[in-house]
């Protein structure tokens, strides 16, 4: 019988120490930087002080990986909004919901 788990442990996600910076700059240079970069500088501002009270990162991880995805996720919004916002490929939830019950 071996003492190790039978099962992959899952590693947490880590940014790398200038993530952050490179995020930041990002938001900066990109179109929507009037009201991101204030939001971002907030959530971070927030993230660090709960950091600073829990000795724990990981509100700061999540802040970097949230502002990733939005920022990975944009064009494909500004797509969508560009289209008309033509929904016909997609399923309403309310059917889904009521299919349910």
């Amino acid at each position: 019988m071996s003492a190790q788990p039978d099962h992959a442990s899952v590693t947490p996600y880590a940014p790398t120490p200038g993530e952050s910076a490179e995020l930041r700059a990002q938001l900066r240079a990109g179109d929507r930087a009037d009201r991101w970069v204030p939001a971002y500088e907030h959530e971070w501002a927030c993230a660090l002080e709960e950091s600073r009270r829990t000795s724990s990162l990981a509100s700061l991880y999540e802040v970097v990986q949230v502002w990733q995805a939005r920022l990975a996720s944009a064009p494909a919004v500004d797509a969508f909004l560009a289209s008309g916002r033509d929904e016909t490929g997609f399923v309403d939830l309310e059917e889904i919901r009521s299919r349910r019950r």
